[in-house]
């Protein structure tokens, strides 16, 4: 099985199908995946299978490994289109998020005032109000919603805790248009059980929470690398195109990546 785990606290720059040249920051350990979510097409793979030894970064961890870093970038005249939170699990995991991305913009004000910074993240902490704060700082706000059925969300997403749906998207209603939705379609298998989500009777429900939470964009995508469950198939560029025209003609903007 080939998953990657990222180096900690910063990694890259990577070039993102969706963001650009974007540099990494990762705030859960090296050596490991923590998240919130055990999703079957994670490219870290299963939780069971990467369970770290190490801690989070600290915080001042986190600042010095990122200015050295932007330094470097700055002397050698690349400049990031983009500072990304992902890596090894759900970054608003990290007890000290707030402040890391307080630290974050005033490294990217000093460094490269042109680049955005952005956070991936499943949802599942935007209900605590230092996340929410700090989400609502960032440029740009990219937060999951795969489906709004919680049959679905428990065979693909997996959350390893309570999750309802239904309160998600009560939470992302309340940043107010100031977030980008992310979903992930795809097709092909699971333990013997269909995960297409790209068919009307999943897209059009989909479809209702996002017109709800009124987002200021919408990405959809679809498998890009190997994934721990390996029955998965990508959606077309047919499908994508198709729910992208969908989202679009209900007046939200919408970039598909394949």
């Amino acid at each position: 099985m080939s998953t990657v785990i990222y180096p900690s606290p910063i990694f890259g720059p990577v070039h993102s199908r969706r963001l650009g040249i974007s540099l990494g920051i990762n705030l859960l350990p090296a050596d490991g995946k923590v998240c919130t979510f055990d999703c079957i097409y994670c490219e870290c793979g299963f939780n069971a299978d990467h369970r770290p030894k190490l801690k989070m970064p600290t915080r001042e961890v986190v600042a010095t490994a990122l200015e050295a870093q932007l330094r470097k970038m700055h002397d050698e005249n690349v400049h990031p289109d983009v500072l990304t939170f992902a890596g090894n699990g759900e970054p608003t995991a990290h007890p000290h998020f707030a402040e890391i991305i307080d630290d974050t913009i005033a490294l990217r004000d000093k460094y490269c005032p042109e680049a955005k910074v952005s956070v991936l993240s499943n949802s599942t902490f935007i209900g605590k109000p230092s996340v929410h704060d700090a989400l609502m700082k960032v440029d740009n706000n990219i937060l999951k919603l795969d489906t709004i059925d919680p049959i679905y969300i428990n065979k693909v997403d997996r959350p390893t805790g309570s999750y309802d749906v239904r309160t998600v998207i009560e939470g992302l209603k309340s940043f107010n248009g100031k977030l980008i939705i992310q979903t992930m379609f795809m097709k092909g298998t699971s333990q013997g059980e269909s995960v297409d989500n790209t068919g009307d009777e999943f897209v059009t429900p989909w479809l209702e929470a996002v017109r709800e939470i009124a987002p200021r964009e919408v990405m959809v995508y679809t498998i890009d690398r190997e994934t721990p469950d390996h029955n998965l198939l990508k959606a077309t560029h047919e499908e994508l195109d198709s729910i992208r025209d969908r989202v679009i003609a209900a007046g939200i903007p919408c970039i598909a990546s394949y």
